[in-house]
């Protein structure tokens, strides 16, 4: 074997798949290990082989396990009634602690007692490895063997490798090219995996064009027998978050902070932000010079109005201020998380929004049940939301 073109293999295997080169080393150990057992071992034997990278030389073992007659089957023997009851396990007998017995193969296992005049601190369960004599003249079968172990766990490692870069991304942002469409569920291609994104993940009204680039929010990652599967929104309020956080250096630095976040994709959301830094403006910051910042975040949801409010410790003034842009005269404030908002007659259609939408996005974002009133008529009851 050629040394050198062995190891550029594997690097070159580690690359492409994106697999650590360890997991590589792994799947080739064993899969002489199954070939080496397939030509040479026999049955129960637990074969391991090491791969030497700096020789290239591979040494092979066999594995048994220490255990004792507790530990072991009674053959021909049946448990009766009046016994202490235990879980039966698939292959055999239980102890009474709940522990499964085994049948003894001297292939693979070995008396304590026979261990420890190999080992002297040899334990029960420990396992006592033994050299074998290394053999590099596999048959056919025994190389097909081999061949099958290393193509299924290059997949398992690749599955797992890409699950984990997904992982990583599960709430940000990522971008991907649309790839079909399905119904109303669309598929979205984002190199290593494929993105999912259900109806109810997507922008009211929106339009995906197959072969078009958008950006989405990363819910989580689910492994399928094709691979990880992304799940996507657009529609999700965090996804709002997460572009006023590439937009904003103020929030991605932490100076401004996204206190709270209330959306009805496609139509209207609002924000609550708070400085933690003297003399900076979060509402300025989030709407940049000459609203540039507002805008790259409205444009990529496709129009979306955005209210940027400035959030406060102290309940009224926060109620008064997610009403915005209507101007509150007062709030009173309830028992079980109430509010009653009284507004200047020529206000209140402001206030309440049309069909309500902005006092319900103000309830959601504040997390109060607001009702508002016309400080004209207080006693007219307009809807609680």
């Amino acid at each position: 074997m050629d040394y050198k073109q062995f190891l550029s293999a594997i690097n070159q295997i580690s690359e492409e798949k994106g697999i650590q080169k360890d997991k590589v080393i792994e799947t080739i150990e064993m899969a002489i290990a199954a070939a080496y057992k397939k030509d040479f071992g026999e049955r129960g034997q637990i074969i391991k082989a090491k791969l030497d990278m700096e020789t290239g030389k591979i040494a092979m073992s066999q594995v048994k396990i220490v255990v004792d007659e507790s530990m072991l089957k009674k053959e021909d023997t049946e448990i009766e009634e009046e016994q202490i009851e235990v879980e039966v396990m698939p292959d055999g007998e239980a102890s009474e602690d709940g522990e499964r017995k085994v049948r003894f193969n001297p292939e693979r296992h070995i008396i304590i007692e026979e261990a420890q005049k190999i080992k002297p601190d040899a334990q029960l369960k420990e396992e006592i490895v033994f050299e074998l004599t290394p053999h590099e003249d596999f048959g056919r079968i025994a190389a097909q063997t081999a061949k099958q172990v290393i193509m299924q766990r290059l997949r398992e490692a690749e599955r797992e490798a890409v699950f984990s870069e997904y992982q990583s991304k599960k709430g940000g942002i990522i971008s991907g090219i649309i790839q079909r469409v399905e119904g109303r569920t669309i598929f979205i291609d984002l190199g290593r995996a494929t993105g999912v994104m259900f109806p109810y993940d997507q922008i009211p009204g929106e339009r995906y064009r197959i072969g078009s680039r958008t950006r989405a929010y990363v819910i989580s990652v689910e492994t399928t027998p094709k691979g990880a599967q992304v799940i996507l929104s657009r529609s999700h309020p965090k996804f709002l978050e997460q572009l006023f956080s590439l937009e904003v250096p103020e929030i991605a630095s932490g100076t401004v902070e996204i206190k709270s976040v209330a959306r009805e994709a496609g139509a209207r959301s609002k924000i609550a932000v708070i400085s933690n830094q003297e003399g900076v403006d979060p509402i300025g910051s989030c709407v940049g010079q000459k609203g540039t910042r507002v805008m790259a975040v409205i444009s990529e949801l496709g129009g979306e109005k955005i209210d940027i409010i400035e959030w406060a410790e102290d309940i009224s003034k926060f109620i008064a201020n997610s009403l915005s842009p209507a101007k509150i005269v007062n709030i009173e404030i309830g028992d079980r998380r109430e509010a009653t908002a009284l507004v200047p007659g020529d206000q209140l259609s402001l206030a309440i929004g049309k069909g309500g939408q902005n006092v319900r996005l103000a309830a959601k974002l504040t997390g109060w049940k607001i009702d508002v009133r016309s400080m004209e008529k207080p006693e007219a009851i307009t809807g609680n939301y």
